[in-house]
C-alpha cells in the first residue's frame, strides 16, 4: 500500500521542506509505522485540504491519501463533521472517515504531553514551572498551548523549534494523552 500524507502547515519558505519532512519522517519511525507514509507538505489549510481532495480523487486500490491538519479548537463531533462545521470542508466523494485526522487542538499540543523532550530542547532556558498539568491536552486552547511553550522556552518559539521537538517527541507520551493522535496513529499502522 502506498501512503501519502498531506500535512496542514510547515511555515514559510522553501528551505522548510526539507526540515518538515524529516521531523514527521522520525515521529513515524519512532511511533513504530511500517510502511512509511510520503509526507506532503500542505503550506496553509486550504490549500492542504486542496492538494489532499484532488490526490484523493485519484487514490486507486494500491494506494490512499490522507489528510492531517489543526482542529483549531476544540473537537465536540467525529472529524469530518468538525471539518465542515470549521471549514465548510465536505467529505469527497470516496473519501472514508478514516482518511481525515485532527492535530487537536494544533499540533504544538503533543509536545505538552513530553516534559523531557521539552526540557532536552529548551536546555538551560527550559522554566518547567511555566507547565501546567492538564487532564485532558485536547482541551487545552491552542492560544494557551502557544503562550506556554513560549514561557517555558525562555526564547521566541519558531515553525524550526516546532520540527526539532516533533523530531524528540516521544509518540507513546503524545498518543496515551491525545486520543486524536493515537487514532492516525493506528491507521499508519494498520496500512
Amino acid at each position: 500500500m502506498k501512503v501519502r500524507i498531506y500535512i496542514e502547515g510547515g511555515g514559510e519558505g522553501k528551505e522548510l521542506d526539507e526540515v518538515f519532512r524529516r521531523a514527521w519522517k522520525r515521529f513515524f519511525d519512532a511511533a513504530g509505522v511500517r510502511h512509511k507514509p510520503r509526507v506532503i507538505r500542505g503550506g496553509g489549510r486550504q490549500h492542504t485540504f486542496d492538494a489532499f481532495r484532488n490526490r484523493a480523487a485519484r487514490d486507486t486500490a494500491e494506494e490512499t491519501s490522507l489528510l492531517l491538519v489543526d482542529s483549531e479548537g476544540a473537537v465536540r463531533s467525529d472529524v469530518w463533521k468538525h471539518l465542515h462545521i470549521r471549514d465548510g470542508w465536505v467529505r469527497p466523494a470516496g473519501v472514508s472517515h478514516r482518511q481525515a485526522f485532527l492535530m487537536v487542538q494544533v499540533m504544538e499540543t503533543w509536545f505538552l504531553a513530553d516534559v523531557d523532550s521539552l526540557q532536552r530542547c529548551f536546555g538551560a532556558s527550559f522554566r518547567p514551572n511555566a507547565l501546567r498539568e492538564w487532564p485532558q491536552l485536547e482541551q487545552v486552547p491552542k492560544q494557551t498551548v502557544y503562550n506556554v511553550l513560549a514561557q517555558a522556552s525562555g526564547r521566541r518559539y519558531t515553525k524550526r523549534t516546532a520540527f526539532d521537538l516533533l523530531e524528540r517527541v516521544s509518540p507513546d507520551l503524545v498518543e496515551n494523552a491525545c486520543p486524536h493522535a493515537k487514532a492516525l496513529l493506528n491507521q499508519l499502522r494498520s496500512l
